[in-house]
């Protein structure tokens, strides 16, 4: 990079930075600084729902799947988001949104508490947090692996680098500072995809290869090919269930975009844009990934720095600095994202639990917590990823494919299916141990199991098994041992139905829940 590039780059910051400032003053109230205070667009809330799903790890981790297998890096990626996104449209959007709209929640998690019981609720926050922060860990490291290609700084500069700037904007302005900077950052993410799409094409043509030919030539042998190598057809049914519960609000952060829409509707329609975004756009992000095998050599095994290689190779300086800052677009508003959602979770659920003085917080002693858990957030997940490269993680995309997926059924599971109707029956008891079982599952076939197999167990199985286990036994333990109080049946039936609904159940909430209070008084059939 020379001081062009490095223009844009910090430019990029102080918009970001800009951006947090102008939010802050959107921002009155815990359920503003977490939900919007419903009043989001959905057109923003559908474009920050897809840009809150990316990270810098598709340009290293899976740009090192497209270098090494072809376009399975999109079937068994991308194509499962778009379709999870498009089913959970329907399924789960509109109920998502009504925790907020109906039962007055500002954290995906805090209706737990109703639909299940406390020890259910802690449970799954306690490890969906910690899970958090293992995920936005390998996000720092995927940046700064790239920084560190392009400027030279080393990995723990570029994790406190990127990490500093982002806990500046969305500790000021909230969910509000996150979705207006995940429109600039798509905005950036555009720009810098077509120049790179634009010019692999142009490489191509200059080598007389041509956009179609590229495929006959020998170093592309079997990249056409959808399943190929360990992400086969188990591997892309297991991540088509995972990425329907995480990205409809699974992993949290998602979950904020359906609630921050106005109503029911328009969080359907927020997450049809979102699908139909993550089903077009990245196959032009990935285009010149699959062709990177006939433009540059990777210097590491798995590929992941070819990305950074190539475009190091063809764009020229400003241009250069244009698509680093869409890497930095995309994984600051993934983490920021996260950030807050957590924040939400540990504001909302958890400090309540722990302290008394945190379920008497007025309005202003709740938006400093959420601000300072915000902040603390930031700084467990950075520790992580200074990690991510050592023994216990092996590498980027093992965090994101194989701890997150695998333990990703296990902690949504009982959070989205609760929310159905078909699931009324499944209870506590089906929860905990549809939860616990599955993150058992999760430590025996990759650790014991792992050890003792010739060869190792596949990564398809690693995934799916885990997902499998929980799902079974949330649905049989809920069928052997029912636990449909009238109680649930109530928070159920509010989730499940709109204001002019004949079926509503009402839940009764203290004056003044809309903002700062949860409803979380014993609902009775009206």
């Amino acid at each position: 990079m020379n001081g062009l590039d490095w223009t844009v780059l910090i430019g990029y910051f102080g918009v970001m930075v800009a951006i947090g400032f102008w939010s802050h003053k959107r921002v009155d109230t815990v359920s503003d600084f977490f939900t919007a205070g419903g009043k989001m667009p959905w057109w923003l809330s559908g474009i920050s729902h897809h840009m809150s799903g990316y990270s810098a790890v598709m340009f290293t981790g899976y740009a090192g799947i497209a270098y090494t297998y072809g376009v399975t890096s999109f079937v068994t990626w991308s194509f499962p988001i778009a379709l999870g996104i498009a089913i959970g449209s329907k399924l789960f959007a509109p109920r998502v949104n009504r925790l907020r709209s109906r039962l007055h929640v500002a954290s995906p998690l805090e209706y737990l508490k109703n639909r299940y019981n406390l020890p259910t609720q802690q449970a799954l926050v306690w490890s969906g947090m910690l899970l958090k922060i293992v995920d936005v860990g390998a996000k720092w490291a995927a940046i700064a692996t790239l920084l560190s290609v392009f400027t030279g700084v080393s990995l723990n500069q570029g994790i406190l680098i990127t990490g500093a700037i982002t806990a500046v904007y969305c500790t000021i302005g909230g969910l509000w500072a996150d979705a207006l900077t995940e429109l600039g950052q798509f905005v950036i993410q555009l720009l810098a995809g077509l120049s790179m799409f634009i010019a692999v094409v142009a490489k191509l043509h200059d080598k007389d290869i041509g956009f179609l030919g590229a495929w006959d030539q020998p170093a592309l042998h079997g990249h056409g090919r959808p399943l190929v190598g360990p992400y086969g057809t188990v591997f892309l049914l297991a991540f088509l269930f995972i990425k329907l519960f995480e990205y409809n609000g699974g992993m949290l952060n998602q979950a904020q975009r359906y609630m921050a829409t106005r109503d029911a509707r328009e969080a359907t329609r927020s997450a049809r844009l979102s699908a139909a975004l993550w089903l077009v756009w990245p196959v032009v992000l990935f285009f010149p990934m699959w062709m990177s095998p006939l433009l540059v050599h990777a210097k590491k095994p798995d590929g992941s720095d070819s990305y950074a290689l190539m475009t190091e190779q063809l764009l020229p300086h400003g241009l250069l600095g244009l698509v680093v800052v869409g890497f930095f677009s995309h994984t600051m508003a993934m983490c920021s994202s996260d950030a807050n959602a957590i924040a939400a979770v540990f504001t909302r659920d958890v400090a309540p639990v722990l302290s008394r003085r945190a379920r008497e917080w007025g309005r202003r002693p709740a938006l400093v917590a959420a601000r300072v858990t915000t902040v603390v957030f930031l700084g467990l997940s950075m520790s992580v990823a200074t990690q991510v490269n050592t023994p216990a993680f092996k590498d980027i995309i093992t965090v994101v494919i194989k701890w997150v997926a695998g333990l990703m059924g296990p902690i949504a599971i009982p959070m989205m299916l609760g929310l159905l109707r078909r699931f009324r029956r499944s209870g506590p008891t089906a929860a905990l141990t549809s939860w616990a079982a599955g993150l058992l599952a999760f430590w025996l076939v990759n650790y014991p199991i792992n050890w003792n197999v010739h060869g190792g167990v596949p990564l398809q199985y690693q995934v799916s098994v885990p997902l499998a286990v929980s799902l079974v036994l949330y649905i049989v333990v809920g069928y052997l041992r029912p636990e449909d109080t009238p109680e649930r049946l109530a928070v159920i039936e509010r989730i499940n139905t709109d204001d002019d609904g004949t079926e509503a159940l009402a839940v009764p909430v203290p004056a003044g829940a809309g903002d700062d209070v949860v409803g979380t008084g014993t609902p009775d059939r009206t």
